[in-house]
């Protein structure tokens, strides 16, 4: 029996930042919980990247996840737009480094493929499967959110992949260190 991981899946924002705590135990994934994170578009920036380091860190402590995977940035209508996304998606990621949790990237076009099967799934194709797959049906989510859930059951499916490799591998190599014998 596997030992149960949580994951906190995160899509990066300035303005909205997604984010759901999804744990597998068994090979079943479901949802811990789901929200997104507001800073008051009134503040000033520094004031904004504070306030989603602490809801990460909050997140992170009350949570206590094994991992994080955090959407790439992919396009941005223009410079200034691209640089507010890096400050805040740099700021998620300092809370998660300061608190010691591993983080893995992972493009759009990657997400919607693991999920929907195509890379250009749109995203209430994302959205539903998703609630599918964590059985979240109930309630109304942000697609913030949503793209957060997707993120981290990208993240759980790739990493049971890896696993499942890593196992193969090495019972592969177990079997060409024998002697064969007639």
């Amino acid at each position: 029996m596997t030992a149960a991981v949580r994951v906190l899946g995160i899509d990066p924002g300035s303005r909205v930042a997604g984010y759901a705590v999804v744990e597998e135990r068994s090979g079943k994934a479901c949802l811990v919980e789901a929200g997104t994170l507001r800073p008051d578009p009134s503040l000033p920036m520094a004031h904004r990247l504070a306030r989603l380091y602490r809801g990460v860190a909050d997140l992170i402590d009350r949570h206590a996840p094994h991992e994080a995977a955090m959407e790439e940035i992919f396009t941005a209508k223009n410079a200034a737009s691209a640089l507010v996304l890096g400050q805040a998606r740099g700021a998620i990621l300092a809370a998660c480094g300061v608190l010691g949790l591993p983080v893995t990237g992972y493009e759009p076009s990657v997400v919607k493929k693991t999920l929907v099967g195509t890379g250009r799934a749109d995203k209430e194709q994302v959205a539903f499967m998703v609630r599918r797959i964590l059985a979240a049906t109930e309630g109304a989510y942000a697609m913030d959110a949503t793209d957060a859930m997707a993120v981290a059951v990208c993240h759980l499916n790739h990493r049971r992949f890896a696993r499942l490799t890593a196992t193969a591998e090495t019972t592969a190599k177990r079997g060409r260190g024998r002697a064969m014998t007639p």
